[in-house]
C-alpha cells in the first residue's frame, strides 16, 4: 500500500468524525437560497420551506453501489421534494455551495436536470428522468492520486457553478447535483455517492425536450468511472452516467435521424461491413483497458500486469459530431440487436441490449441506455476503442505512427 493511501485513510478516519458534507446554500441566478441543513431541520417539527429537498441522512453519509437500483441514489436517503422552486432563465447560473467536504474524498462532480411535467413540490422522484447537464472528473495526475473536480469545488469555497442549457423547455425541473467519492473505489462498491436536489422553475421560450434515465439507471456498480483505483497512474477516467447534454445537441440528434433515415440500404450495408477508415486503427498488441459493466481487472498488487490502465476521461465530455467516414466492424452476433439509424457510424434510435457499448471507428463511442442509443462521446486523447457493438468497452492506447523515413536515414 502506498504511503500517499496510508495517510489517507488515516485521515478518512479523522473525516468520519467531521463528516462529509451537504449543500448548505444555493444561489440561482443572483438569488442566494438556503440548502436542506440535516443536522438541525431534521430534528425540527416545523422546518422551513426551501427549493432543497429533504433526507433523514443525519449522518452525512452515503449511497453505495448496490443501492444504484433503490430510490435513495436520486435525491439521498428518505429524500422528500423541496415546497418551493427557484426560478432560472435558461443560460442562467446555479451556484451549489456545500458546507465542507473532506479533501482525501476525490472524485467527479455531476449535475443533472429532470422535467416534472407538473409541480415539483410533489413529484415521484422514481418516475423522474435525468441529463446532464455538467460534470468535472479528473483535472490533472501528475501526482497520484490526482487533481480532480472535487478538489476544485473545495478551491472555490466549497462551491460549483453550473449553467442552465440556453434551449430546454421552460417548466419545473428538478436539479440533482451530486460529488461521487473514489477513494476507497478500487473495491467493489468502495465508491460513495452523495446527491442533492432542488427545485427550479426555468422560464424562457425554449423548446428542447432532451431525453433522459431514470436515477435508479444512472449507474453500474462495475461501470469504469465508479469500480476505479485512483491511487494508481489513470492514463483516462471516464465521468460516470449519460452523456453530457450541450444546448442544441437534441436538434443536432435528430438531424442525424433524419439524414440516416434518408440513406440508402447499400449505405447501410457498407456500415455495417466497415469499408472505410480515417484513422489508423489500433494494433492488437497495445497495451489495452477493458472497460465492462460485467467485469474488471485487479486494480493493485503485485498481480498487475504492465501497461494496464485504468479507464477515463479527463473532464467533461460533449456529444462529438458525426464523421465523414468510419472505420468499423459490428460483430455478427449483435447486429440482429441494431434497429437504430446510423449517420456515419453514429447511431441513433432504439435498442435492445441495455448497457452494451457500441466503439464507433475506434474513436468514440456510445452506450444503450434505457432502449436508446445516447449522444456519441470522443475518447481522451492518445487513446482509442476496440471497434463494434459488446459488453465491454476496450480502451487501449494509440499505437505511435513511425516516421519510416526517419528510419531509413538511420539505416543508411
Amino acid at each position: 500500500m502506498s504511503l500517499s493511501k496510508i495517510s489517507s485513510i488515516l485521515l478518512a478516519s479523522v473525516t468520519l468524525v467531521a463528516g462529509h458534507g451537504y449543500v448548505s446554500s444555493i444561489e440561482v441566478d443572483g438569488t442566494t437560497y438556503g440548502g436542506y441543513l440535516v443536522d438541525t431541520y431534521y430534528f425540527e417539527s416545523d422546518p422551513p420551506e426551501l427549493i432543497a429537498w429533504s433526507t433523514n441522512a443525519t449522518d452525512d453519509g452515503y449511497i453505495s453501489p448496490t443501492q444504484y437500483d433503490n430510490s435513495n441514489i436520486v435525491c439521498h436517503r428518505g429524500s422528500a421534494p423541496g415546497a418551493l422552486s427557484a426560478p432560472v432563465v435558461p443560460g442562467g447560473s446555479v451556484r451549489m455551495t456545500w458546507n465542507t467536504w473532506p479533501t482525501d474524498h476525490h472524485g467527479p462532480v455531476i449535475t443533472y436536470l429532470a422535467n416534472c411535467n407538473g409541480s415539483c413540490s410533489d413529484v415521484d422522484k422514481t418516475a423522474l428522468q435525468f441529463f446532464k447537464i455538467d460534470a468535472g472528473g479528473l483535472i490533472s495526475d501528475a501526482d497520484v492520486p490526482g487533481t480532480w473536480a472535487t478538489d476544485e469545488l473545495i478551491e472555490d469555497s466549497y462551491s460549483r457553478n453550473i449553467t442552465i442549457p440556453t434551449d430546454i423547455e421552460a417548466g419545473n425541473y428538478v436539479l440533482r447535483h451530486e460529488i461521487i467519492a473514489l477513494h476507497g473505489a478500487e473495491d467493489l462498491d468502495g465508491a460513495q455517492n452523495y446527491p442533492q436536489c432542488i427545485n427550479l422553475n426555468v422560464t424562457g421560450s425554449g423548446t428542447a425536450t432532451p431525453s433522459g434515465t431514470l436515477g435508479t439507471h444512472l449507474y453500474k456498480d462495475t461501470d469504469p468511472g465508479i469500480y476505479v483505483d485512483i491511487w494508481q497512474t489513470l492514463s483516462t477516467y471516464i465521468i460516470p452516467g449519460p452523456t453530457l447534454y450541450t444546448a442544441g445537441s437534441t436538434a443536432t440528434a435528430t438531424a442525424a435521424a433524419a439524414a440516416a433515415a434518408t440513406a440508402s440500404a447499400a449505405t447501410t450495408s457498407a456500415f455495417t461491413t466497415a469499408v472505410a477508415s480515417t484513422t489508423e486503427t489500433p494494433s492488437p498488441l497495445s497495451a489495452q483497458t477493458t472497460l465492462s459493466t460485467s467485469s474488471r481487472p485487479q486494480p493493485t498488487g503485485s498481480n498487475d500486469q504492465p501497461g494496464q490502465n485504468r479507464p477515463g476521461m479527463v473532464g467533461p465530455s460533449t456529444p462529438s459530431e458525426s464523421t465523414s467516414s468510419v472505420s468499423d466492424s459490428i460483430p455478427t452476433s449483435n447486429t440482429s440487436s441494431i434497429t437504430a439509424s446510423t449517420t456515419s457510424g453514429v447511431l441513433s434510435g432504439s435498442c435492445s441490449e441495455e448497457d452494451y457499448w457500441y466503439c464507433n471507428g475506434g474513436t468514440a463511442f456510445q452506450r444503450c441506455v434505457n432502449g436508446e442509443w445516447d449522444a456519441s462521446q470522443s475518447v481522451a486523447d492518445g487513446t482509442v476503442c476496440t471497434a463494434g457493438i459488446s459488453e465491454t468497452l476496450t480502451i487501449s492506447a494509440a499505437p505511435r505512427r513511425r516516421d519510416l523515413g526517419r528510419m531509413r536515414r538511420r539505416n543508411v
